[in-house]
């Protein structure tokens, strides 16, 4: 297949004065920043679903997009021609990696071994353009969600059938996964979880779902896979109550059953937005525990009460992200996935870039951001101070576990009544932030 994106030039760093819709004004791929280059920073990646398959249908209405790509959709002709649009789609963006669930790659059969047919066909072709391209593969997961037959779930299901078709599914995502080289592989419970106590055993699903992960690291392991393995933690919709609800219940349900030594999470900024937290909280809770794994790079909307899956634009939330993940040390085998998709009225080829472009260069400068806050050191020496009374005396002992609860009864009799802790100073560091963002 020809060129498909005819009137889309090569998109190229031209700086923050640029007129130039198809240019980046804060990405530069090549800029050093605290030791390393935006690239290695900001490992992005290209969301098969959204940018290749999404046409912008919404619960009221039809999709609005042509992404046909100039073959009928539904047939193995559009599959490829799928795999055309989206290389050259990260060649001229400059963008290194991808990421797909296997639904998206292929129409299902019949049957899955018919299913499975095809990935094979459709990945040996994208296996050909990263040789050539030398993109590669992020992630990969199945789809167990759009289907009928997961309406009550996959690993969570009342049915030992569909558990089985999850698991072969599982099983040759992971396949795939090694065959393109990836470096991590997500779950993501859509419909794990329930709509109503009265029918549902929780601790029955809890555990079949513990169960799949667990062979799902086994024979990923067994055929050669070293990356990650991710949860993506989600609540509410679709299901009213998912297993998988926040970073904190990912994170118990994963040492609870054994699971954390190979899972990590994969954090997206809108699902911790319809968890009643803000993106930077779910980081940092992920961090804590060493389980910050990769991003989903969108935003929501706090007006709509579902999953909007917006182009990130808002600086303070980027350079939020930006700022706990180099205090974290940055992403092992993660990166940023742009899990976004172009506003339903935003329907031509020429809005898929410009969506990328935003997020690109939004992420762009909330790194440039974060590495100033941190630079800057007031703020870690504020909080540094704020704690500082653990660090000496009893404070220390606390700490060191070298006290008990009598000793600090009398210590606190001495005292009469302690003064108050000092002021958090919200709005002084508040200040500072601001003044580092527009000042």
């Amino acid at each position: 297949m020809g060129e498909i994106f005819k009137s889309i030039p090569k998109v190229k760093y031209e700086g923050s004065s640029s007129k130039n819709p198809f240019a980046f004004r804060y990405y530069d791929a090549d800029r050093v920043i605290m030791g390393k280059t935006m690239r290695e920073h900001l490992p992005f990646a290209m969301a098969w679903w959204h940018n290749l398959g999404a046409a912008g249908a919404d619960m009221f209405g039809v999709g609005t997009a042509d992404k046909s790509f100039g073959s009928e959709i539904g047939t193995m002709e559009h599959a490829r021609a799928k795999v055309d649009a989206g290389f050259e789609f990260m060649e001229k963006l400059g963008i290194e990696y991808f990421c797909f669930h296997d639904a998206d790659l292929v129409p299902e059969a019949e049957t899955i071994s018919g299913t499975n047919a095809r990935l094979d066909e459709v990945s040996d072709y994208i296996r050909e353009k990263m040789k050539h391209t030398g993109k590669k593969l992020l992630w990969a997961t199945a789809n167990m969600f759009n289907n009928p037959r997961f309406m009550n779930g996959a690993g969570s299901t009342n049915s030992a059938d569909v558990y089985c078709f999850a698991a072969a599914q599982v099983k040759k995502a992971l396949d795939l996964t090694v065959k393109l080289g990836g470096r991590g592989y997500v779950f993501w419970g859509g419909r794990e979880g329930y709509e109503t106590l009265l029918n549902t055993d929780m601790k029955f699903e809890l555990e079949n779902i513990a169960a799949l992960m667990k062979m799902a690291v086994e024979y990923g392991r067994s055929i050669g896979f070293k990356g990650d393995f991710y949860i993506e933690p989600k609540p509410k919709e679709p299901t009213k109550h998912q297993y998988d609800f926040d970073a904190s219940t990912a994170i118990g349900f994963l040492k609870d059953y054994g699971l954390d030594q190979d899972f990590k999470l994969n954090i997206e900024a809108n699902h911790a937005t319809l968890a009643g937290h803000t993106f930077q909280h779910e980081l940092r809770v992920s961090a804590i525990h060493g389980m910050l794994g990769s991003i989903d790079a969108n935003q929501g909307d706090c007006l709509l009460g579902w999953d909007t899956d917006q182009f990130p634009f808002n600086v303070y939330e980027a350079a939020m992200c930006m700022y706990e993940v180099l205090k974290a040390g940055g992403l092992k085998n993660g990166g940023f996935n742009f899990d976004a998709k172009n506003r339903r009225p935003s329907n031509t080829h020429e809005d898929m870039f410009l969506g990328y472009i935003l997020g690109m260069d939004t992420f762009a400068l909330g790194l440039i951001k974060a590495a100033q806050i941190i630079e800057d050191g007031r703020i870690d020496r504020f909080v540094k101070e704020r704690y500082s009374s653990f660090e000496t005396g009893l404070g220390a002992k606390i700490r060191e576990g070298g006290t008990n609860l009598t000793e600090l009864a009398e210590h606190a009799e001495k005292l009469g009544a302690p003064e108050l802790p000092g002021s958090g100073r919200q709005e002084y560091l508040e200040s500072i932030v601001n003044s580092i963002l527009f000042g």
